[in-house]
C-alpha cells in the first residue's frame, strides 16, 4: 500500500483536524503511522517511500532542494487548514502537487462575519456593553437594522468574502464587492465605506495592502456605521482608526485579528468603548477542524482513483504583489 505521513508541529492541531475516524477513513486508501513527524526527524529517518504528507498549520518553509532531497517519492502533500502560500511555492517548484482546505476554514470564517453584521447592524456590541444599568436603558442609541442597509466586503473575489456575499441573499441588504485587483474596481474605496452601514475585510494579505485602511476611510463612515476585520491585522493603520474612533463614538470596530497579536499591553483597543476584540476566532474552532481533514481525505480518495482534486492549489493562485511579512 503506498505511503504516507503527519507532518508538522504540532500532535494536538494534527489529530484535530484529522479525529480517530478521519484517520481511518485515510487508512483505508494509504499505509499511515499514527506518529507524528516533524522537521527534527529529517535527515534522522527515511522518507524515501513515502508518497503523500497529511499537514495543517505550522509547515515548515523547506527549500524545493530539501523536498526533493528528503521525500524523493513525495507526490502529493494534503494541508488541512487555508493558506499555502508561506510553503507552497517550493513545494510546488519540486514537482509535488499540493491541496488545501482552504474552502472548508472559510466556512466558520463567513458564518462568524455574517452573524457579526448581522449584530452591528442592530448596534449590539455597544448596547450589551452601555446597558448595565436601568437609567440608561431606553437612552441607548438603536442600531438601523439589516432592512436595506449596504455592506461593503473588501476583497469580494476571495473564498471567504464570495461564501458571505451568498450568504448575505437571505437578507434584504445591498452588497457591494471591492475586489483585491484594483483594475477591476467598479467603485473606490472613499465611495464604498461613504455609504455602507457595514464593512468587512477580507482583503490577501500581501504588503502591498499593509496599512491599507486608514484613518481617511474610516472617517468616510456614516453615521452609526460598523466595520469588521477578520482578514489580517496587519491591513489596519490602527493608529489613524484609534484616532478617528476617539472622535467618532458613533461607530464600532469588531476587530479578530490585530497587528500585532495580541495587540501591545499599552494600546488603546483594549480601553475604547467602540472597539471589540476576539482572539482569532473566525476560523476553524473545535469541531469546525475535522471539517478540513474530512476534506482532505476526499482529496486523498480523488487522487488515488485519478480524478480530478476538488481543491488543488496552483502557482498562479498564490500570493503574487509580495510575500506576507
Amino acid at each position: 500500500m503506498k505511503q504516507a505521513i503527519f507532518f508538522g508541529e504540532s500532535p494536538s492541531q494534527i489529530f484535530s483536524v484529522y479525529p480517530a475516524d478521519v484517520r481511518q477513513r485515510l487508512r483505508q486508501s494509504v499505509e499511515l503511522p499514527e506518529q507524528l513527524f516533524s522537521v527534527a526527524d529529517l535527515g534522522e529517518r527515511d522518507f524515501s517511500r513515502v508518497e503523500f504528507i497529511f499537514a495543517t498549520w505550522g509547515v515548515p518553509s523547506l527549500t524545493r532542494d530539501q523536498w526533493r532531497r528528503f521525500f524523493p517519492s513525495l507526490r502529493c502533500f494534503f494541508y488541512g487548514a487555508g493558506a499555502t502560500d508561506a510553503f507552497a511555492r517550493e513545494l510546488l517548484a519540486s514537482g509535488v502537487r499540493l491541496s488545501s482546505a482552504w474552502r472548508a476554514n472559510a466556512i466558520p470564517v463567513a458564518e462568524y462575519t455574517v452573524a457579526a453584521i448581522l449584530l452591528g447592524l442592530k448596534n449590539f456590541y455597544q448596547l450589551v456593553r452601555t446597558g448595565r444599568s436601568p437609567e440608561k436603558w431606553f437612552s441607548r442609541p438603536k442600531g438601523r437594522g439589516a432592512n436595506g442597509a449596504t455592506v461593503t466586503l473588501l476583497g469580494s473575489t476571495g473564498a471567504i468574502a464570495t461564501l458571505v456575499a451568498e450568504k448575505l441573499k437571505s437578507y434584504d441588504l445591498e452588497v457591494i464587492g471591492i475586489p483585491s485587483v484594483v483594475s477591476e474596481r467598479k467603485i473606490s474605496l472613499e465611495e464604498a465605506f461613504s455609504v455602507s452601514q457595514a464593512v468587512s475585510n477580507h482583503l490577501p494579505d500581501r504588503n502591498d495592502n499593509a496599512g491599507c485602511i486608514g484613518g481617511k476611510l474610516f472617517s468616510l463612515l456614516p453615521e452609526g456605521a460598523f466595520f469588521l476585520n477578520t482578514g489580517r491585522g496587519r491591513q489596519i493603520n490602527e493608529k489613524e482608526m484609534i484616532e478617528v474612533l476617539k472622535k467618532r463614538p458613533d461607530l464600532t470596530v469588531l476587530l479578530d485579528v490585530q497587528y500585532p497579536e495580541p495587540p501591545e499591553k499599552e494600546s488603546e483597543l483594549y480601553t475604547l468603548p467602540n472597539v471589540f476584540m476576539t482572539p482569532h476566532i473566525a476560523g476553524s474552532l473545535g469541531d469546525e477542524l475535522r471539517r478540513m481533514g474530512e476534506y482532505m481525505a476526499t482529496e486523498l480518495e480523488l487522487f488515488v482513483r485519478d480524478e480530478t482534486l476538488a481543491h488543488e492549489v496552483f502557482e498562479s493562485s498564490l500570493l503574487t504583489w509580495g510575500d506576507r511579512a
